[in-house]
């Protein structure tokens, strides 16, 4: 078991027995007993951020895992799904109904816009939803709700069909943002909650294994489109023209659905994981209940109960009020971190969902895998739909996959910011190179094929650099109570990139004539990575570090005796010498020891942000509810 230094000595979370609580809060000064309370609070967040490596935690990858698996297979899916949709609802209809018209069928500029923006503006709004929800109610509370949000959404994809009154593309713009809204909640919660279970030697390690998954879920979708596709080569080579457009629709459709499978899977699993202890501790203000969910975690048996006859004292702690947000974020040591995590994941997302989701009309534009000439029209269509899976099968093989793991060797021993700031400028010299050269590499197969190699190392430095980082450093470097909505507020940012990229993508690659404009949006790509590398500048280096250090708030004061101005149940809040807002607060009597306990599963409403106004009487705690004992 593991203890800490304090002010009367070491203090392990076991030794803190009924007895010298019970004492301590009936004859030391309220100060002195405030203190131990902080002390207490002090052991156990250390025996999370030095826990051994356990199964608990590879579950919490795991599960929180199959999310991003989901989340990257769904939004990426739509990369070859909109080719599909181009044949059956696209415009450049022949007005005779020729079937050979078909190949040359493509979604309008308004539709593929609609088709592509949708996720990532509901992601965006997810994002900030979910993150304040995330703080406001509790981590364990929603997990689970945003993955039925993205089954019931992508069920609804699968199933939608057109009408007299409604297009389907308008149909699935709908059920896209309603599944980007339960996208963008599974970024901050699944991020904060791998955060605070983990251990600061492992976490950089965990938090990568967690959104190493959106990887895989980019492969598992270009890999099903090949599988899918190849499937039904037959009828596409032997079908008559009813059969070939029956049999694109049944494609577009199960790519789409299997997207279900690995949510339903994982979605038991989310609504069984405890609440994280530094919630429970710092915002719910229950360190028993903290102490037992430390049983799934630590590999020790020790269990923690509250001595119910301990003297109540009244206390204060800080707690989420729009005042203390404010206070906390109008300092410029806090704000510019901010800033710096918002606005790096904005460039990087310019570029990862200028490519992630238009890399089937860069590899057509440059000649990649294009059908031969003089083919039937079914087999021109199969043709491309073939190669168009294959060749993002290739960029996923080739850069996105190894450069998840490239950084999950690295995350712990070089730190964040090497990586983020060897990401950012290798990436702006790539997107250079790719721009300016792009004309004469596309004179030649043998350029064509330096490009698609570049392509992949700009896909592997995305991920092995800023792609990867963004999602780590805004779920360490804020303090509990602003974790997720702070990681919500930078995820939102980078999907704020994501929506310009889309909209200017869609209406700059035809300047001049069709993908005339790419070499162009390659250079202002390589602009926003110069610029990443100076907004990484503002963030602080969080390897090896607690959430509590990073946090930039003093943890020997968190928990403090109410002051004169504040013994009235009417006073207002106040800013304590620190200059954070700090509130009393307060819980319902817990049961006994002897009495039945409230599992780790369950959730209480009690410590839950607050406004600044009216009385304050419902905030007290009592040191006998934030005491341990064993």
């Amino acid at each position: 078991m593991l203890g800490i230094k304090t002010s009367s000595g070491i203090i392990k979370a076991k030794d803190l027995d009924v007895r010298s609580v019970h004492h301590a809060a009936r004859s030391m000064p309220v100060g002195h007993a405030v203190v131990r309370l902080n002390e207490n609070r002090r052991a156990l967040l250390n025996e999370v951020d030095n826990a051994r490596f356990s199964w608990f935690h590879v579950k919490i990858a795991f599960v929180s895992g199959a999310g991003f698996f989901t989340d990257a297979y769904d939004i990426f899916a739509i990369n070859i799904v909109s080719v599909m949709l181009g044949y059956l609802y696209g415009s450049n209809i022949d007005a005779q109904g020729d079937f050979s018209s078909i190949p040359n069928r493509t979604l309008s500029t308004a539709q593929e816009v609609g088709i592509k923006i949708a996720t990532p503006a509901g992601v965006l709004f997810g994002q900030l939803l979910f993150g304040w929800l995330g703080d406001v109610l509790g981590r364990k509370r929603i997990y689970g709700m945003e993955l039925l949000i993205i089954l019931v959404a992508t069920f609804g994809q699968a199933m939608c069909a057109p009408s007299m009154a409604v297009s389907v593309i308008g149909v699935l713009i709908f059920w896209r943002f309603i599944m980007g809204l339960g996208i963008g909640g599974d970024y901050p919660i699944s991020a904060v909650i791998s955060s605070e279970f983990s251990s600061v030697y492992i976490r950089g390690r965990v938090m990568t294994a967690v959104f190493a998954n959106q990887g895989w879920g980019q492969l598992s979708a270009t890999l099903f489109s090949f599988i899918v596709i190849s499937a039904y080569k037959h009828s596409f080579i032997h079908g008559t023209p009813s059969e070939v457009l029956r049999s694109i629709d049944q494609i577009w459709r199960l790519i789409i659905g299997l997207g279900c499978i690995p949510g339903a899977i994982a979605l038991y699993f989310r609504l069984t994981i405890p609440e994280t202890p530094r919630f429970t501790i710092d915002i719910e203000r229950n360190i028993r209940q903290a102490s037992r969910d430390l049983s799934f975690l630590l590999a020790e048996s020790d269990t923690y109960t509250v001595e119910p006859d301990a003297a109540n004292q009244r206390i204060i702690a800080r707690q989420a009020t729009r005042n203390d947000f404010r206070s906390y974020f109008a300092k410029w040591e806090n704000l510019k971190i901010l800033i710096g995590t918002a606005y790096s994941w904005f460039a990087l997302d310019i570029a990862f969902y200028g490519l992630g989701l238009n890399s089937s009309i860069i590899l057509s534009a440059i000649g990649f895998g294009s059908p031969k000439r003089g083919l039937p029209a079914a087999a021109e269509i199969y043709q491309n739909l073939h190669n168009v899976s294959l060749g993002n099968l290739v960029l996923s093989v080739a850069g996105l996959v190894p450069g998840y793991w490239a950084s999950f060797i690295f995350i712990d021993r070089w730190g964040r910011k090497p990586i983020q700031f060897m990401g950012f400028a290798t990436l702006t010299v790539l997107f250079l190179a790719m721009g300016f050269a792009y004309d004469r590499m596309n004179a030649s197969s043998g350029g064509r094929a330096m490009f698609v190699a570049l392509y992949c190392l700009a896909n592997f430095f995305q991920n092995f650099g800023p792609n990867t980082t963004t999602f780590i450093i805004p779920g360490e470097v804020f303090p509990t109570r602003y974790r997720a909505t702070a990681h919500g507020i930078s995820a939102a940012s980078g999907k704020l990139g994501a929506v310009v990229a889309q909209l200017a993508f869609q209406w700059l690659k035809d300047v001049g004539g069709e993908n005339k404009f790419l070499d162009h949006i390659l250079e202002i790509f390589a602009l926003f990575m110069l610029t990443g590398i100076f907004s990484t500048m503002l963030i602080p280096e969080t390897n090896q570090k607690t959430l509590e250090r990073l946090s930039n708030e003093s943890q020997d004061d968190f928990i403090q005796p109410v002051p004169a101005s504040c013994t009235s149940p009417n006073s207002p809040g106040f800013f304590d010498a620190s200059g954070f807002q700090t509130a009393p607060i307060k819980l319902h009597p817990l049961d006994s020891p002897s009495g039945p306990s409230r599992p780790p599963t369950a959730f209480s409403l009690q410590g839950r942000r607050k406004g600044t106004s009216g009385s304050l009487a419902s905030h007290y705690a009592s040191m006998s509810q934030l005491s341990v004992s064993s």
